[in-house]
């Protein structure tokens, strides 16, 4: 029963009002009483975090949670690309010529995700990955890759659950949620970091400094449960064959290599 109560107050509460509510409570020092309960019903590992649970003066400051440094290990071949959160794989594959991608059966628009067309033309036949965050998962995310940021934009305003229920009955969540888009400048090709907001308009915070990334450097985080998808562009990348859809991934945890087929990048 509590665990439904903060299913319905955390993935489902989507309007202003509400969320406004919401976010006013996670803030506030009386959400610390929560705190306890809460992380046994979404059994944390408390093991990994940085800080005791007593630490944590409100329900927010759980959510943005930092590890202990040897918490997560990130794949160092030159040509890996990582995990940028901890979350499960929901969904791999291809992206076509006319910009869609089919998730659990329902149709999003590259074309619209990016909202931007002269972006759009170097994915398409890409590879995109779908990374679904709960709020039972650490929500600090980080660089799949090293390189150069050449762009970063925000689109869209209202959040609808990005959970998997809200994937395949959501009004093209992926497509037209708040989100946040990072595109970085690899030595082979370039990536797009799409940060998907599940509730409120800011949900979404950019930590990283510059426009140089680090592959496992942090970049951003959730302040509640989300998704990441990341597109590559096309003949770019070569999806780790151990991976299978729906699995739960770390930080760090190679999904594949980027190819050397693109060696020489245009700026």
């Amino acid at each position: 029963m509590i665990q439904g109560l903060y299913r319905l107050f955390i993935e489902l509460t989507n309007g202003r009002w509400s969320s406004g509510i919401l976010r006013r409570f996670a803030r506030s020092s009386i959400s610390r009483f929560i705190v306890p309960s809460f992380a046994s019903i979404y059994q944390l590992n408390q093991e990994e975090m940085e800080k005791g649970l007593n630490d944590y003066p409100t329900l927010h400051d759980l959510f943005i949670r930092n590890l202990k440094e040897d918490a997560r290990t990130i794949d160092q071949h030159s040509q890996s690309v990582v995990s940028p959160v901890d979350a499960v794989l929901e969904d791999v594959g291809t992206i076509k010529e006319t910009s869609d991608i089919v998730v659990k059966g329902k149709t999003y628009s590259i074309r619209e995700m990016l909202g931007n067309e002269d972006i759009l033309g170097k994915y398409l036949n890409g590879i995109y990955m779908i990374l679904y965050l709960s709020p039972s998962h650490y929500h600090r995310i980080h660089s799949p890759v090293s390189g150069t940021v050449t762009k970063q934009w925000e689109l869209g305003s209202k959040s609808f659950p990005v959970n998997k229920w809200g994937l395949k009955y959501g009004r093209e969540t992926l497509s037209k949620n708040y989100r946040v888009i990072t595109e970085v400048k690899t030595n082979y090709g370039h990536v797009a970091i799409v940060k998907v907001g599940a509730m409120f308009v800011n949900s979404i915070e950019t930590t990283h400094k510059g426009s140089e990334l680090e592959k496992g450097g942090e970049i951003a985080y959730f302040s509640f449960g989300s998704t990441v998808v990341l597109l590559f562009e096309k003949d770019l990348f070569q999806i780790d064959p151990s991976l299978r859809t729906p699995q739960e991934l770390k930080v760090g945890v190679r999904l594949g290599m980027l190819t050397s087929v693109k060696e020489k990048v245009e700026v």
